[in-house]
């Protein structure tokens, strides 16, 4: 029995991901929708970047870590997009075993890195609101690069770790995946071993990352809040606090889905709801986080306008 076992699991080269179930004709809608979907995150992640680098106006620390932010929305979102997109017209809708833990991997640390750098962003907001004369010294170029590098490191950490435990499981020849992507819950579930220290080390990890990036987060606005609270002036509290809006919009967001599907075991035992809930934190909050800063942020609305003029005027 042992021998056939590892004859089996030497003979996996591949899994085949049954994304979502469903007819002919609904394939196409959801591919156009996830086509739509990925473009919109594309054109906007990327018009972020490039705005943010040739505005001067906007070479400020802020403006540095969202630059990153939009980086790392475009690359995990790249990780999962075109094969889900090749998979919806493929009847095979399969990957190889390689490859799926290297989307695996990849997919965990832009993710990681993410939610250490919304920890730095909060920092940013709480050092430039709670402590302005000393704002240039804590977020110098170094430190902001420091910040950047750390989350990635972090990222990287737990990309490793995760990367690791999963794809040491033995699938015994089962290799179906219940997903439109590799993912830890699908890949727990069709192991044929003891999986309980693989969602031991699921949660433990989640839950680590996303308390201690949390408090940061928590902590950096309980101070920004009672500094604003003492403002005296209404119009100057709202102008001051507007400023935080969009980086508290895109936190809610990310971290309300990212503790739904990993930090609780719930998540584990039902794939439909994994699915729907994967949707949003690999398409629709990458999409979604330009436009958050874009519509809601003066700055770079009136940068947009005037990278427009230039080349209106230059034409």
């Amino acid at each position: 029995m042992k021998s056939q076992l590892n004859r089996n699991y030497s003979a996996l080269t591949e899994f085949f991901l049954l994304g979502f179930r469903t007819s002919p004709k609904i394939q196409i809608l959801l591919f156009l929708v996830f086509l739509l979907a990925y473009m919109v995150t594309v054109v906007g992640n990327i018009s972020m970047i490039v705005v943010v680098k040739v505005d001067s106006r906007l070479h400020t620390p802020m403006y540095f870590f969202l630059r990153n932010l939009s980086y790392l929305d475009l690359c995990y979102s790249t990780v999962i997009a075109p094969n889900t997109l090749a998979n919806f017209l493929s009847k095979d809708k399969k990957i190889s075993y390689n490859g799926c833990a290297t989307q695996f991997f990849f997919f965990a640390l832009f993710v990681g890195t993410e939610g250490f750098l919304l920890a730095a962003m909060a920092y940013d907001r709480f050092s430039a609101i709670c402590s302005p004369f000393l704002y240039t010294v804590r977020m110098s170029q170094q430190a902001c690069v420091r910040l950047v590098v750390g989350s990635y490191v972090c990222g990287c950490i737990n990309s490793m770790i995760q990367t690791g435990f999963t794809f040491s499981l033995r699938f015994c020849g089962e290799n179906r995946l219940d997903h439109f992507f590799c993912d830890v819950p699908a890949l727990i579930k069709i192991s044929c071993v003891d999986t309980f220290v693989n969602k031991i080390v699921l949660f433990i990890l989640s839950a680590l990352i996303i308390i201690a990036t949390t408090m940061v987060i928590l902590v950096s606005y309980a101070y920004i809040l009672s500094t604003v609270l003492r403002i005296p002036s209404t119009h100057d509290r709202s102008k001051t606090f507007s400023t935080c809006t969009s980086h508290i919009s895109v936190v809610s967001l990310f971290y309300g889905t990212v503790f739904f599907m990993y930090a609780q075991p719930g998540a584990i035992s039902s794939p439909e709801k994994s699915k729907i809930i994967a949707v949003f934190y690999t398409l629709i909050i990458p999409m979604l986080n330009p436009l958050i800063y874009s519509l809601r942020n003066r700055e770079v609305k009136n940068a947009v306008k005037r990278i427009l003029l230039r080349k209106i005027s230059f034409h």
